[in-house]
């Protein structure tokens, strides 16, 4: 998601510039993740095998091990063009400012099976800018190599290489914030967040190698190096955005993953920790973050579905340079901040569902990095309720689907406050954090 309030609150763009970044990350939110109809053409298998819902986002257990596999099974009928693509159409109406109806995004999926032991997943994605002009740029990537039904101690292992551009995408269980494509929005924000000011989503990358052990034991170890800015600029990024020069950086992931059949239950723990320049001719900032996962999926039969999951991710910093205030104010040397996310979702026979995501950032209080008021705490709720009717066995077709959703995004505080966020002057017209709320209905064919 794009970080767009803090290039508000620091550019003061206009408003129109705001309710733009707020359809985007509109459009994020309700379409994130979707079951790729390449891949069921490839297994053979309809959408709703992988996915809780029929077009995703949360995957099921065997959607898990598909994306474990390298996504590489199939159906052994022959080779499938591992290729998909997507429209999507959306209406915002924001709280201030005027609605809105565009095609918002086209996206080209390269996905699927290359050899036994090789898949991958590229998403280019293109954004509507304004004026009938769109952006394209290289979105998601993971490539996988991977060894499958190996042994070890009688027990099953699966081996595998992943070269990805954004950490955490690669997560079989989707909880991360990469994974899931969403993350808290506000000021501040951990290096896993999707949301954070210059992010690292989509300009980096780097390689890991994971293993699944007797199919509950799930380790992945890797690093990362960010992309210069000229690639950034050609992929399709504005180099704004850039999140820094990453140094000695390394990606650690643990989970246990238990498949009750009709039940599934996963607790992770993940870190990731690097020195960045930002600017890159500037000192180095030591950045760590620390977090835990907790997923409980009930699959029943698949009429009724509920998922439940919560991510907790801590940053601890050391900043290379201390910042003066214009009072000769002193900022802190040191600071903790948190990203906290907690998604419950229902489905109906993975074909109606509503999903409520509640996101907390929040941060020490430090008057020179976080102006006007010196409180980077931002509350913010997704409430999502959609429609995708095909895509499952007993449906029109298993291959191609159509999601219909109504989203709201609210914010209930910004900048630590909820009137006058941005802390206008006197007789100046005053934002509170209501004013960003706002209503999006989407509808997103993907063939």
């Amino acid at each position: 998601m794009p970080s767009f309030l803090l290039r508000f609150a620091m550019c003061r763009p206009t408003h129109r510039s705001l309710w733009s970044g707020i359809a985007l990350l509109l459009l994020m939110a309700s379409n994130a993740a979707h079951a790729i109809p390449a891949y069921a053409r490839q297994t053979g298998s309809a959408c709703a095998d992988c996915h809780a819902g029929a077009y995703g986002p949360q995957l099921t257990p065997y959607g898990m091990r598909f994306k474990l596999n390298g996504y590489t099974d199939t159906d052994g009928k022959g080779f499938k063009v591992p290729v998909s693509g997507q429209l999507t159409e959306t209406h915002t109406a924001p709280a201030r400012g005027n609605s809105t109806t565009n095609l918002t995004e086209g996206d080209l999926y390269l996905a699927g099976r290359l050899t036994d032991n090789l898949g991958g997943y590229v998403k280019i994605e293109a954004d509507h800018t304004g004026h009938n002009t769109y952006n394209t740029k290289l979105s998601n990537v993971d490539l996988r190599f991977v060894a499958k039904e190996l042994k070890m101690r009688g027990k099953d292992l699966t081996l595998g290489v992943s070269v990805n551009n954004s950490p955490g995408f690669q997560d079989p269980i989707a909880a991360l914030p990469n994974a899931a494509l969403i993350g808290p929005p506000g000021v501040t924000g951990t290096l896993l967040n999707p949301s954070s000011p210059n992010t690292l989503t989509d300009r980096v990358i780097g390689a890991s190698v994971y293993g699944l052990y007797d199919s509950v034991w799930y380790g992945e170890v890797g690093t990362y190096k960010s992309l210069p800015t000229s690639q950034q600029d050609r992929l399709g990024y504005n180099i704004n955005g850039d999140p820094g020069k990453l140094g000695d950086t390394g990606y650690f992931r643990f989970a246990y993953m238990k498949d009750l059949k009709r039940q599934f239950f996963s607790a992770g723990v993940v870190a990731l920790t690097t020195k960045r320049q930002l600017p890159r001719s500037g000192p180095s900032d030591d950045l760590t973050d620390l977090g835990y996962d907790l997923t409980y999926q009930y699959l029943g039969n698949r009429e009724h579905i509920v998922q439940a999951s919560y991510v907790n991710i801590m940053e601890r910093r050391h900043y290379g340079t201390r910042l003066l205030g214009p009072d000769g104010f002193v900022a802190p040397g040191r600071a903790t901040v948190h990203d906290q996310t907690a998604t419950l979702t229902y489905t109906f026979r993975q074909t109606y569902g509503v999903v409520l995501t509640h996101m907390l950032s929040t941060g020490p209080r430090d008057a020179v990095r976080y102006t006007p008021y010196g409180d980077p705490n931002a509350t913010s709720n997704l409430i999502t309720v959609f429609w995708a009717p095909f895509g499952k066995d007993d449906s029109y077709t298993t291959i191609a689907n159509l999601k219909i959703a109504a989203t709201w995004f609210r914010f209930t505080r910004f900048n630590g406050r909820y009137t006058n966020i941005f802390g206008a002057p006197p007789g100046a017209l005053p934002t509170s954090a209501g004013d960003l709320n706002a209503f999006s209905v989407s509808a997103s064919l993907a063939f």
